[in-house]
């Protein structure tokens, strides 16, 4: 049975067909879509704050879908999946960690899309999973209902994926968690890009919480275990 759920979905990419095709598919299944052939008008469209989800293209004119989503990200926490015709690994990662929440390359099957726009919109809206009033860890606390996050009374502005990342390990504060444990929690799409992105995820997450990335307290890195998040009270492992 399809979800019920209906959404507006803002689509930057410059294949008129594609675009046409892709958009027919998803306005049949209840949802409002916004096409945008370029960068920069897409980026102008994005930070209306209008849309639930975001599907941008990384080869656009005008402005190129990895410069669209670093600014967007960097005022912003729509979510965000990139497609692409480009094969190669380090593409994928660049996407993710310029944060992008999610990666699908061309060609795909609209229904795969439309499983992971679902999937990134309950993550935006907090839906995966039982939400807790407020998690702490030492001086990190998590709102799970309202999406928001703060260490040492800063708040910190975070990607969906990274939000959900950070509940996850944070709800299991103290246990070491693989990074097959992290996909199946997360509810991320197990597919080998995604997988890869576990470690981009961490390292933009330890960015933002001022981790020291070769001396971790607070989310560390048990070596071919997986990653514990700490109060980072004790000395780093």
């Amino acid at each position: 049975m399809e979800s019920t759920e209906r959404f507006r979905i803002l689509f930057v990419e410059d294949d008129e067909r594609l675009a046409a095709l892709t958009s027919r598919y998803l306005e049949a299944r209840g949802h409002t879509i916004t096409w945008v052939s370029d960068g920069r008008a897409g980026l102008a469209e994005a930070l209306k704050g209008q849309h639930d989800v975001v599907i941008l293209d990384v080869m656009l004119p005008r402005l190129s879908g990895i410069e669209v989503c670093r600014e967007l990200r960097s005022r912003s926490a729509t979510p965000i999946i990139m497609l692409t015709a480009l094969g190669d690994e380090a593409d994928r990662v660049l996407g993710l960690e310029t944060g992008a929440d999610d990666y699908l390359a061309k060609p795909f099957s609209s229904r795969e899309l439309l499983a992971r726009l679902h999937a990134l919109v309950r993550r935006g809206r907090g839906t995966l999973g039982p939400p807790r009033e407020v998690l702490r860890v030492g001086d990190l606390e998590l709102s799970p209902r309202e999406y928001a996050a703060t260490l040492a009374g800063r708040p910190l502005h975070l990607t969906t994926a990274e939000f959900v990342l950070l509940r996850v390990l944070a709800e299991r504060a103290g246990r070491v968690l693989s990074r097959e444990q992290l996909l199946d929690l997360t509810k991320g799409s197990a597919d080998e890009a995604f997988d890869r992105s576990i470690d981009a995820h961490v390292s933009r997450l330890r960015h933002k919480l001022h981790d020291d990335p070769r001396r971790p307290r607070l989310l560390r890195t048990i070596r071919g275990a997986g990653y514990l998040l700490t109060a980072g009270e004790e000395e780093g492992a």
